[in-house]
């Protein structure tokens, strides 16, 4: 079932509202006072109404089999639990919840008896709540519930936000301004505080986050200290290209062939790859010290769901199905399979343990000033990269169903990026 932007919005709305319903009802109950226990201060939990429509979108093909559908379900929703448990510590140093004391945990964030609400839940959400909770949007004058749909998301967003920078704890001073607005930038800025120690208070009621993690390493001045921007954007670079010559060497070593593994139309770059690898930096690197068996269990569930999630993106997307996997034992829907989900494994725990370390010195040796400077000269050329790319394949999907060019981009597209090209930058992809 396909979802225009506008249904996805509302299923995220909607889904986050049961959401913060779930949380709210369960901590009233066992503090037997009212508890709002979502994120946000409105009544929105935006972690089950993104996991929600991950779900809907991703497992549609497992609808018949509950089995596989449950697991899947179980394991995106305890992807996105740790996940987002793992991003709130690495922004404020806080443990914000922890399942430590409960049997079965995992890093305190996450434990079996969650999973397999998980899973029920993203269950009961694919087989029948979708079509049922569109069907509710349509029912509504179109007009009127596109505005309603954009106005609840534009609240929820600067609900975000507003509980964004009351964790971070952002205190700023009234800025310098011209004297005739001052006194309404004073009274602006007072307002803003008052919302935003409203909100810390609330955040802090709820979750008295006094597990403190160790703090950060005070920093020295280097370029892309830390793992920030600058080193992330770095190390997705590296490991894009690390990924294509991987890659390649394989299909070399177990095909006997040299085929082109490259996600883009300009240079050896695996975005798959390289997103990777800078996702697992962000959420592992402070974890270097942990077991490798740590390591190699959070590599193994994370890649395996990552690597299932792209394959759906590319060929809702794209129209085309670029990995197959289905003559390999232990797979799912040829999109994953058991072999490759291990080899995420290992990949983590090299990566974290040997390679990024390394590759992170040689980073911080670059020139400060001039490291910026070519940074931002990357990424403009990357995201010109990834966007003529996305356009040629579009394209390309396009010309396999015959449909025309309709104005000059998609005529030059055509032109610069014939099928021919386009057959040897991508060998595998196929129409699904």
């Amino acid at each position: 079932m396909q979802f225009t932007l506008t249904e996805c919005v509302w299923l995220i709305i909607v889904y986050s509202f049961f959401g913060w319903t779930i949380e709210t009802v369960t901590g009233t109950i066992k503090k037997k006072t009212f508890v709002n226990r979502g994120f946000s201060t409105g009544p929105f939990c935006l972690v089950y109404g993104i996991g929600a429509l991950v779900m809907v979108i991703a497992f549609q093909e497992l609808k018949s089999n509950l089995f596989f559908l449950f697991l899947g379900c179980a394991v995106l929703g305890t992807m996105l639990e740790w996940m987002t448990g793992k991003l709130l510590e690495r922004m404020n140093q806080h443990k914000w919840w922890d399942y430590s004391d409960k049997r079965w945990n995992f890093d305190g964030y996450i434990c079996l008896q969650y999973t397999v609400l998980w899973g029920i839940l993203g269950m009961l959400t694919v087989r029948y709540g979708d079509e049922n909770i569109v069907r509710l949007l349509h029912v509504i004058p179109d007009l009127f519930g596109t505005i309603v749909v954009w106005t609840l998301a534009a609240v929820c967003a600067l609900d975000m936000a507003a509980s964004y920078t009351a964790i971070i704890h952002i205190r700023r001073p009234v800025p310098k301004v011209v004297r005739i607005h001052r006194k309404a930038a004073v009274v602006l800025h007072t307002a803003i505080h008052r919302i935003i120690g409203r909100v810390e208070r609330r955040i802090v009621n709820v979750y008295p986050v006094e597990k403190r993690v160790a703090s950060s390493t005070p920093k020295t001045g280097k370029f892309a200290e830390g793992c920030g921007f600058y080193k992330l954007f770095w190390l997705f670079l590296i490991g894009a290209v690390l990924g294509d010559f991987t890659e390649t060497i394989f299909c070399r070593l177990t095909a006997g062939i040299w085929m082109s593994r490259s996600s883009l139309v300009w240079g050896p770059f695996s975005i798959v790859w390289g997103l990777a690898i800078a996702a697992a930096t962000a959420l592992l690197y402070k974890d270097r010290d942990k077991p490798d068996r740590y390591l190699f269990f959070v590599g193994t569930f994370l890649g395996g769901g990552y690597e299932y999630l792209c394959s759906v993106f590319t060929e809702i997307v794209f129209g085309k199905i670029f990995w197959d996997y289905s003559e390999i034992p232990f797979n799912l829907g040829g999109r994953i399979n058991l072999l490759y989900c291990f080899f995420w494994g290992f990949a983590a725990v090299i990566w974290i343990k040997i390679l990024y370390p390394r590759f992170s010195a040689w980073i911080e040796k670059l020139p400060a000033k001039a490291g910026c400077i070519f940074t931002w000269v990357l990424v403009i050329f990357m995201i010109a990269n990834i966007t003529v790319s996305m356009l040629a394949l579009i394209r390309y999907d396009m010309r396999v169903k015959e449909i025309p060019p309709s104005n000059a981009l998609e005529r030059l597209i055509d032109e610069r990026f014939d099928d021919q090209r386009m057959e040897q930058i991508y060998p595998n992809a196929k129409e699904k």
